[in-house]
């Protein structure tokens, strides 16, 4: 059984730079420590995040802990919003209604999980068998959930949206999916819902 572990970021500090540089908030670097406590007898074979700061930062107290080197895909990045890409539940259903549809300089849920999938499945092929440590986002994590079943969409989404660090566990069976589970999540406000 393969099994990944995707841990969406605690929560971020909007101010503190930009989509890729995010710090986490001072509730965010607390909150990461519930996503550490969950995951902390678990142990991992590979750490790989996406290279934005508030992914790597959330799950390194276990890659520490672990000696884990993580590996940073830009595949696994958040989807590019573009131009008032976050601005509205208008938008957010618009985009889950229509996979193709993204804002000016923007990119589509489709487009975000074709990437984010593809390097999924060469994790699962990579590592068959093992435990992988994953940081993620959460539009990105919601497109790969949606690809895998297709019943998680746009009310999934808008369920986990406030959800700061949020921890699931996906698993493989022979490279099969076979489902996933919820293991933590934390209730933070997301900036961007109006």
């Amino acid at each position: 059984m393969t099994e990944l572990y995707f841990v969406r970021h605690a929560q971020p500090d909007y101010r503190s730079g930009n989509n890729a540089t995010f710090a986490l908030s001072d509730e965010g670097m607390s909150d990461r420590m519930a996503a550490y406590d969950v995951l902390k007898n678990i142990s991992f074979d590979h750490a790989v995040s996406s290279p934005y700061r508030r992914s790597i930062d959330t799950i390194l107290p276990i890659t520490e802990e672990q000696n884990l080197i993580i590996e940073t895909d830009e595949r696994l990045r958040e989807r590019d919003s573009g131009i008032k890409g976050n601005s509205s539940f208008d938008l957010f259903l618009k985009r889950w209604t229509d996979f193709s549809f993204h804002e000016d300089g923007g990119e589509s849920l489709s487009q975000c999980q074709k990437r984010n999938v593809e390097a999924f499945i060469e994790l699962t092929e990579k590592y068959t068998d093992k435990k992988i440590l994953i940081g993620t986002h959460g539009t990105s994590l919601s497109t790969v959930i949606n690809y895998f079943d297709k019943s998680f969409g746009f009310e999934g989404f808008m369920r986990i949206v406030d959800f700061m660090p949020y921890v699931i566990c996906m698993k493989f069976d022979k490279n099969k999916y076979s489902g996933y589970e919820e293991l933590l999540y934390v209730h933070k406000e997301f900036h961007g819902k109006k």
